[in-house]
């Protein structure tokens, strides 16, 4: 396993090939895959928590049917830029997932990812009950959405 950054994955990253992300809270683990032109983030299904080693299973049988190349995984810093117990867990789940696969791992920042997804699906007038089987693939999705916006960034020309 190799943990990289947003910088790395622009640079290695193949062409026509999708990158996922994570989301992985204390009962579920939201999941979204970009399409092969990196452009847009389409939430998948959660996976709901059992143990680690089924959840894992389910998760790199996801990745393999979209030939993932990479996988972003959400981490929750605190508004003050600390880390907290969910972001050390979120750092050991990735630890125990890059023992089991050979896709580059990297963490981004998901600061407001699960607020800013909620605010949608209320806006899209979803119930509180559908919300909650959907709200963290919509935070996996805004987190994909950061990594396909910064490496488009990335990849833009510097103006001369």
């Amino acid at each position: 396993m190799a943990i990289i950054d947003i910088e790395e994955l622009s640079q290695t990253l193949p062409p026509n090939r999708t990158i996922a992300a994570i989301d992985p809270g204390t009962t579920t683990i939201g999941l979204a895959v970009s399409d092969r032109g990196l452009s847009f983030a389409h939430p998948r299904p959660v996976i709901m928590r059992r143990k680690f080693g089924t959840d894992a299973a389910a998760l790199l049988s996801a990745l393999a049917r979209d030939e993932v190349f990479a996988l972003a995984i959400g981490l929750p810093i605190n508004m003050d830029g600390s880390e907290g117990p969910r972001a050390q867990a979120s750092r050991a789940f990735a630890r125990n997932l890059g023992r089991l696969t050979d896709i580059p791992l990297l963490f981004w920042d998901e600061r407001l990812s699960t607020v800013a997804a909620e605010r949608t699906l209320i806006e899209m007038d979803f119930s509180r009950k559908k919300r909650e089987t959907k709200i963290d693939s919509a935070a996996a999705a805004f987190i994909l959405q950061g990594v396909l916006d910064r490496l488009r960034s990335l990849r833009r020309p510097a103006p001369e």
